[in-house]
């Protein structure tokens, strides 16, 4: 929830418990109950109004997926793998995998790119020619967990 939304439910609150204040002081001591569970139901159901709003506003525009790019060529940087992807969207990161030990290029690496554009990237660049090779484009799997023995 943004400040500016918790302050609106802060305030529907406070206005709320003022008004139920005022009521049950004109109706009794029962009546206190009655406004402060008014209050209270005022202040809940804002909040999960906001929640639900946020669920369903949330658009694939602000989604990511991570591409797969294997048979890449050694000398690729991240710039030409870079401008290769943006042809076919917004581009929010490439990363080249490199060895650990020699510092070289493994010839695969991944680009995370707006999950609205990853299939026509994928359906485009996959088997494609890039600097000589035939690249392999494909949706990234998720990295299984390490365990203590690895």
């Amino acid at each position: 929830m943004k400040s500016s939304q918790f302050i609106m439910a802060i305030v529907l609150a406070l206005v709320t418990g003022v008004v139920a204040y005022i009521i049950s002081n004109s109706l009794g001591k029962d009546a206190t109950t009655i406004a402060l569970g008014a209050s209270l139901g005022a202040l809940f159901a804002n909040v999960a109004a906001t929640i639900l709003s946020k669920n369903t506003t949330s658009s694939n525009n602000n989604e990511v997926k991570t591409l797969y790019v294997g048979n890449l060529p050694y000398r690729a940087n991240e710039a030409a793998v870079r401008t290769l992807f943006s042809t076919h969207g917004v581009v929010h990161s490439v990363r080249l995998m490199k060895d650990k030990h020699t510092g070289k290029r493994r010839g695969f690496g991944f680009v995370e790119m707006a999950a609205a554009d990853s299939e026509s990237a994928i359906s485009a660049l996959n088997d494609s020619e890039f600097q000589q090779r035939t690249l392999k484009v494909r949706e990234a799997k998720e990295r299984p967990e390490k365990t203590e023995a690895e």
